[in-house]
């Protein structure tokens, strides 16, 4: 499972990629490769869902996750 490290005011915390985040990251890197984006691994697949599922459980994809804080 693919891991993120969020702040928080002055502390530091991890945690993993929600379902619904998983499934936006996974989409919107498919359709990235769909429309001719290199892949950032070598793999055989050429499948884009499966591709962007690879990318993101090997931690390559240069896509975040921003958090807002119930607080704020």
């Amino acid at each position: 499972m693919a891991k993120i490290s969020a702040t928080l005011g002055d502390t530091m915390t991890t945690a993993e990629y929600t379902r619904f985040e998983r499934a936006r990251l996974i989409g919107a890197r498919a359709l990235q490769l769909s429309e001719g984006a290199p892949p950032l691994l070598e793999i055989d697949e050429t499948d884009p869902i499966e591709v962007a599922r690879s990318e993101l459980e090997e931690g390559v994809l240069p896509i975040s996750i921003k958090r807002e804080s119930a607080g704020r």
